[in-house]
């Protein structure tokens, strides 16, 4: 096989070369025998070559994988906690590995660097030799046209520099770049995969550029919000809130928002009850201290953008409106108490918390704690428990249990808003000695024992949970993304080409036309596109008559004698 290449290249000469600025691989055998420079070299050749580029590139999708499948601290240090309690076997594997920190681990950052080396690498030196090719003419024809893959020829009687002006304008009527080189037509075609394969090159740079920048300079964060409640952007209001490490709280964009209304609908029958059909957050915003208020509605995948910064809508739930007094009747503590949702009928958990203002039958300072369950359309009565049949407020009913001590929420240590921490507290107990727990519909009341007050269910708000999201390379990421798919198709279905057109004069006086055309790789369109060319061509330069076979010379006979009588056998 190497011997049939280097034959044809040495009968091709400049004519098959350059088709494509591919650098040329190496192979291990080309190893550089000793030297700090020779290997230095051969390590860049490797590295700046497509096929690494390739397999970096597989790399980076291979080890983004763990990723998607493993909880992230970057994403939901929560859910990485609750992973590490219910896998305690392979979590010190996976911290070893990193695999709880994929994007900002070592191995896939040198992975990620390795790979736009490579790229820059690859991308730098081809981009000069593809403007070196523009700026060149195409090569002239070989001398053997008929070794190319597409080739034919016939004799005309017109003349050899009429022939090659008519196929230097049919070529350049069919966009060939061309021009007249000694007795034949040289023309080319097809740049545009070159073209289309560096930006796709470019385009992969430019989005690693993107999601680094995306990575370092981004911010986000959770909020969560009651109808009538509002949000500032700034730190100190978020619930949560993650950045990159290049991320300057100055670049937080100044707005605020006001959640007015939060109106979700649901599929009332059919096999898809309880399919949320309706999510939508009704607010007002304004951009900066002094903007004009505005008013959007955000819902799924429809976010509010304010100057770059997209605020998305995350959850929904509800929020009963909880009232408590303590043994004197004074009311202490009034407010819309969130709760989390635990299945997809709205089915919800959560703690209220009195902390301050409360004092209990002796007029000492004490905390109250309520353990409560929410269903919005109640179910289960007379089963021993109670669940939700419907997501809608159709007849919501609230369970509460409480506790009175010390909720510890002084200790100085981080609480779960939505658990009860009953280390130091006592139950209320009924009068016949066991847990105080009532279920309340809205209105209701449930009495403590022994004078300590009254807790009372008022009524239910809807809260909705929105997450602020500010990735400043993210337009760039999708400009590369759309680049990169527009220069594949381009490499991918652009075929470069080269045509020949060679005229010349026989020794019987004829003109013999010859075509020929060679492509990048084999394809069927080459030798359909040279016979049209050479149909074009044939309309200015027929195909000559054959000429005359020579006539039998006649045989002479004496005068008197008969003609020879035909041989016997012969057809008359």
């Amino acid at each position: 096989m190497s011997n049939t290449n280097t034959t044809d290249e040495r009968d091709l000469g400049q004519a098959g070369e350059q088709l494509s600025t591919a650098p040329r691989e190496e192979s291990v055998t080309s190893v550089p025998a000793m030297g700090v420079i020779g290997w230095a070299r051969w390590f860049w050749r490797q590295l700046t070559s497509m096929r690494v580029a390739l397999i970096l590139l597989f790399l980076l999708s291979l080890g983004a994988i763990p990723g998607s499948l493993i909880p992230q601290n970057s994403v939901d240090e929560l859910k990485v906690q609750t992973f590490k309690e219910a896998h305690t076997t392979v979590t010190p594997v996976y911290e070893k590995l990193q695999l709880f920190d994929v994007y900002s681990s070592v191995w896939f950052s040198a992975i990620y660097i390795l790979l736009f080396v490579s790229l820059i690498g690859c991308i730098v030196p081809r981009t000069g030799q593809f403007i070196s090719q523009l700026r060149s003419r195409p090569p002239g024809a070989p001398k053997k046209l008929t070794r190319l893959p597409a080739y034919t020829t016939w004799r005309t009687d017109a003349e050899p520099e009429l022939v090659r002006e008519a196929a230097l304008g049919v070529l350049r009527k069919r966009r060939f770049r061309s021009h007249v080189v000694g007795d034949a037509v040289s023309a080319e075609k097809g740049y545009l995969r070159e073209t289309g394969n560096l930006l796709f090159h470019i385009a992969l740079i430019v989005m690693l550029v993107a999601f680094a920048g995306g990575q370092l300079f981004k911010s986000e964060g959770g909020k969560l919000i009651v109808e009538g409640d509002g949000f500032a952007n700034t730190i100190t209001q978020y619930d949560d809130f993650k950045s990159g490490s290049l991320f300057d709280k100055d670049d937080l964009a100044p707005f605020s928002f006001d959640l007015h209304e939060f109106v979700g609908t649901y599929e009332r029958n059919g096999p898809q009850r309880g399919t949320p059909r309706t999510y939508e957050a009704r607010v007002t915003y304004a951009e900066g201290a002094d903007g004009e208020p505005k008013k959007k509605v955000i819902e799924v995948n429809k976010p509010l953008d304010v100057d770059g910064t997209k605020v998305y809508l995350n959850a929904h739930g509800y929020a009963p409106v909880i009232s408590v007094k303590d043994g004197r009747g004074k009311e202490v503590y009034r407010n819309a108490v969130p709760l989390l949702p635990i299945d997809n009928n709205v089915t919800s958990t959560g703690a209220i918390k009195v902390m301050d203002g409360y004092k209990d039958k002796d007029g000492r300072k004490s905390q109250l704690g309520f353990q409560a369950f929410f269903v919005p359309t109640f179910a289960g009565d007379g089963q021993g428990t109670m669940f939700s049949q419907y997501p809608g407020l159709d007849y919501p009913v609230l369970a509460l249990n409480g506790y009175h001590g010390s909720l510890g929420v002084d200790s100085g240590l981080p609480q779960n808003v939505y658990q009860l921490d009953t280390s130091k507290m006592k139950e209320f107990k009924d009068s016949n000695g066991d847990q105080l727990k009532k279920r309340l519909r809205p209105g209701e009341t449930m009495k403590l024992p022994d004078g300590a007050g009254s807790i009372t269910f008022e009524s239910v708000e809807e809260w909705a949970s929105f997450q602020i999201t500010r990735q400043p390379a993210s337009g760039w990421a999708l400009t590369g993304a759309v680049a990169a798919i527009a220069g594949l198709a381009g490499s991918l279905f652009i075929q470069r080409r080269r045509v020949w057109v060679r005229t010349v004069r026989g020794t019987d006086g004829v003109t013999v036309v010859e075509m020929a055309g060679l492509g990048r790789s084999e394809s069927a369109k080459l030798p359909e596109e040279l016979a049209d060319l050479a149909v074009a061509v044939h309309t200015v330069a027929p195909t000559a008559p054959e000429p005359d076979p020579d006539p039998a010379p006649e045989t002479e006979t004496e005068p008197g004698q008969p003609a020879e009588e035909p041989s016997e056998g012969a057809e008359k």
